[in-house]
């Protein structure tokens, strides 16, 4: 390091010790850092966000970002027309199983390094010098990708969720284009309402939305249970092949990713890790906690349901409709028009406050990779507003990604479906990497030191665990199953619905993904590789 390197990084080390030292309320060591900041400044990173949440506010956050049941009621319809309800039952249950053990491996990781760049980070901590640099790169832009997907799609189902509704009571009402678009507008303008003029609501905001969250799980499970017709043990068993695949096993098979939506986005806990407080622990422990408690919402609302469907050919008409079965099932369980809206205005309300964290995940992840220059206007990007120490370059931003891809609705909703697809195939195959390359660290003869606290500077020659992990062969057998499930999931991501493939039904999510990709690899050799040097070191201990 060069003598004027070095004096900048002193420099910034003591406007460090201010912020830690003003930022107020939590002990300090002897050097003036509190736990949260010497763990970022080892990682090399200025602390500057507030820290406002803590456990229960992010776990909060988190559920309200899965929003699992709720999700699940959405999106079970492509794994009822490929798997029916048994696919459905059992397609769930391996996404939730694969999905507890991929964050149990990032639990690891955003315990070592509680940044908000995330899985960028990681990779660059993790990957072979000699191609770090690059990887680095890839997963950040398939990162950022990705999380502009969840953001655009989640206003776009809630938006079409809310006409489905419209429909159900005035049954002349035909939904058009421009109408969903609209309503997608008013749901990230209430998203960006939150993340801006009243920024400083947020946490309580989604410890108020979590409380909602379980009380609405039950204000729809009970009158559906109660009102509606029963199944019988035959849905454990019962599948259904429309979309006409050879086997009833490649239908499952094609139908499984349906469920990842409903799970998709617990690491919106990491984005938020420089604004919450005792980051390492909490962000691991909410993140699987809300995966847990999600889960096991998202599976009893699904069993009841499906024990709810009565008559399974009327369900699948409605799907092969377009519409939304769970509105037709709650209609019939109730046998009320008033009621059955009453209980899809709920996972309405639920699903637009979901946009509010996805939109702030969004936003974090973006600003982090600004801050170290993976993007085009970084310079601009990683601005934070003064007054509020909140990243507004970067929500203003993703709200106009958003209000541009809306358009796509006015040609073609299928068009726009790829849209939600590239969430899935943009997070998981960083995930993938994430994982993939910590198992390969941990199987190197040197592996990766234990917690230290002590220790001044984590990087890649230097990896250290952090205060949470998963030990010995335990860690690597789950590591392991991680990225086998991680593959499969991003492999089945990318085929089409039905048979025979048309354009109206085609998965185009391979051509945006791929698309996306090579655009990062052209990027990176055109421009990037001069500018992005992987995480940059702003402050040193």
């Amino acid at each position: 390091m060069d003598t004027e390197t070095e004096l900048q990084h002193r420099k910034n080390g003591a406007e460090a010790i201010e912020v830690a030292s003003g930022s107020g309320g939590e002990d300090v060591d002897d050097a003036g850092y509190s736990r949260d900041d010497r763990d970022l400044i080892r990682l090399g990173k200025k602390p500057v966000l507030k820290r406002n949440f803590g456990f229960m506010s992010i776990l909060g956050f988190s559920c309200t970002v899965l929003i699992t049941w709720e999700g699940m009621l959405i999106v079970s319809t492509s794994s009822l027309l490929n798997g029916g309800p048994a696919g459905v039952i059992w397609g769930y249950l391996i996404v939730w199983v694969g999905t507890l053990s991929t964050f149990v491996v990032l639990s690891e990781l955003a315990s070592m390094a509680p940044t908000a760049g995330g899985q960028y980070h990681w990779v660059a901590m993790l990957a072979p010098e000699s191609s770090r640099r690059f990887l680095s790169y890839v997963t950040g832009w398939m990162t950022f990708v990705g999380w502009q997907a969840v953001t655009a799609s989640a206003s776009y189902l809630i938006g079409t969720l809310l006409q489905g509704v419209i429909a159900m009571c005035k049954p002349d009402y035909i939904p058009k284009p421009w109408q969903t678009m609209l309503f997608f507008w008013a749901i990230l303008a209430f998203a960006v309402l939150i993340n801006t003029i009243a920024s400083k609501t947020l946490a309580n905001f989604e410890g108020v939305i979590l409380i909602l969250h379980i009380f609405g799980f039950f204000a729809i499970l009970i009158p559906m249970v109660y009102l509606g017709p029963h199944g019988d043990s035959s849905l454990f068993t019962s599948f259904v092949n429309a979309g006409a695949w050879p086997t009833q096993g490649l239908s499952f098979m094609v139908g499984l990713p349906a469920s990842v939506f409903s799970l998709i986005g617990a690491d919106s806990a990491v984005h938020m890790a420089e604004e919450i407080k005792n980051a390492s622990i909490v962000v691991p422990r909410a993140m699987l906690i809300s995966i847990i408690l999600n889960g096991i919402l998202g599976f009893s609302m699904l069993i009841a349901y499906l024990f709810c469907l009565g008559n399974l050919d009327a369900v699948l008409e409605q799907a092969e409709l377009g519409n939304y079965p769970f509105l037709f099932v709650f209609k019939t369980s109730t046998g009320s028009t008033a009621g059955a809206a009453v209980m899809g205005m709920i996972v309405v309300t639920l699903g637009v406050c979901s946009t509010v964290g996805v939109l702030a995940s969004s936003s974090r992840m973006l600003w982090s990779f600004s801050r170290d220059r993976g993007i085009p206007l970084w310079q601009q990007f990683s601005k934070l507003d003064r007054r509020t120490s909140i990243p507004v370059y970067t929500i203003a931003f993703t709200t106009t990604i958003s209000v541009l891809l809306s358009l796509i609705i006015l040609g073609s909703s299928v068009a726009f479906n790829n849209i939600v697809n590239l969430s899935i195939a943009g997070l998981y195959s960083s995930y993938l990497l994430s994982c993939a390359l910590l198992l390969w660290r941990r199987l190197q003869p040197q592996g990766i030191k234990p917690f230290n606290s002590r220790v001044a500077k984590v990087g890649p020659d230097n990896l250290h665990w952090g205060p949470w992990q998963i030990p010995g062969w335990l860690g690597v057998l789950n590591n392991v199953f991680a990225c086998v499930y991680l593959f499969v999931l991003w492999f089945w991501s990318f085929w089409p619905p039905f048979l025979p493939v048309v354009p109206e039904t085609m998965n185009f999510s391979i051509l945006t993904f791929g698309g996306t990709a090579l655009f990062a690899v052209l990027w990176y050799v055109l421009h990037g590789k001069k500018k992005y040097q992987g995480p940059i070191v702003e402050v040193e201990l």
